[in-house]
């Protein structure tokens, strides 16, 4: 299974199904763009999926947007297009974990600063 941040690089733009476009909105209140908002903002906190990575590989993202709405979202790359296949409030246990990662992005940019 490939590297979630070398699957990432890859890409080149979003295939949206209007399937799960209409569920995330349905279900979650979650619109595409908010979805498309998270790859463009740190932390970006992203794993493979081997639970549900049959057919495909995919992977979880934990993330926020623009207006700090911290989301989990499941994806998949096709071909360079990243899909959206589930999006979601992030759980309690999930933000937990984000927490942690906007704590040691906090240390890695403190520590660029003192080495800079």
């Amino acid at each position: 299974m490939r590297d979630p941040l070398a699957v990432l690089a890859l890409a080149t733009g979003f295939q949206w199904d209007a399937g799960n476009d209409t569920k995330n909105w349905t279900k979650h209140s979650v619109t595409s763009a908010e979805c498309e908002e998270l790859f463009f903002h740190q932390p970006l906190v992203v794993q493979v999926d081997r639970a549900h990575s049959g057919r495909e590989a995919r992977y979880a993202a934990l993330g926020q947007t623009a207006a700090g709405r911290r989301l989990f979202l499941v994806f998949t790359l096709r071909e360079t297009l990243i899909r959206v296949i589930s999006a979601r409030p992030m759980s309690r246990r999930e933000r937990e974990v984000y927490r942690h990662a906007e704590a040691d992005e906090g240390q890695e940019d403190d520590q660029a600063s003192a080495d800079a």
